[in-house]
């Protein structure tokens, strides 16, 4: 490889940084619109059952990036020969395994640790409301809750992504290319 094509492979891709604060701004506009729309007019059972969806969400975008990143490309080009639905897909993501994982891991991952924080606060004060309980445990409860599953959870499935990460990515793959017309 020349000088120039290294030296141009090793700078910053301003095109990629745009799209993914721009992509990160939309997803955490929705998401939090959808917190603070749904969550003050539900009941705290469903309030709850909000928070641990974006929990969920969280945990399983962290081991599909994970996932992307420890998987064998090879297994999946010779998929792709054979026609297999999903298996360009997972090529593809596999080729672009750091912005994969980068998108999964700290754009939606993130997003979700905080939309399920600022719901737990919402949920902690119709708590506070409707009880007499001591406000400040009644907060650190629901947080610590909250911190617990969402690392946990990740914990959890970084073990299992490293291990299942061919089978992972082209299940992820195959319902991308659903999509993907």
């Amino acid at each position: 490889m020349s000088r120039e094509k290294r030296k141009k492979k090793n700078l910053v891709d301003y095109k990629w940084i745009t799209q993914i604060i721009i992509l990160s701004f939309v997803i955490s506009v929705a998401f939090s619109f959808i917190s603070e729309t749904a969550i003050p007019n539900l009941n705290i059972f469903f309030g709850i059952i909000l928070t641990l969806v974006f929990v969920l969400i969280g945990v399983v975008f962290d081991m599909v990036g994970v996932a992307v990143a420890a998987a064998d490309e090879s297994q999946f080009h010779s998929m792709a020969a054979r026609k297999v639905k999903g298996a360009k897909m997972a090529v593809r993501l596999k080729k672009n395994a750091d912005r994969v994982a980068s998108f999964c891991n700290d754009v939606v991952g993130d997003i979700c640790g905080i939309i399920s924080g600022s719901t737990g606060a919402v949920i902690a004060l119709k708590i506070i409301e409707k009880t007499n309980l001591n406000d400040m445990l009644v907060t650190l409860t629901i947080m610590g809750i909250i911190s617990a599953l969402t690392i946990g959870g990740k914990a959890i499935e970084k073990g299992f992504a490293m291990k299942k990460s061919n089978q992972i990515l082209f299940n992820f793959a195959r319902i991308l290319s659903i999509f993907n017309k």
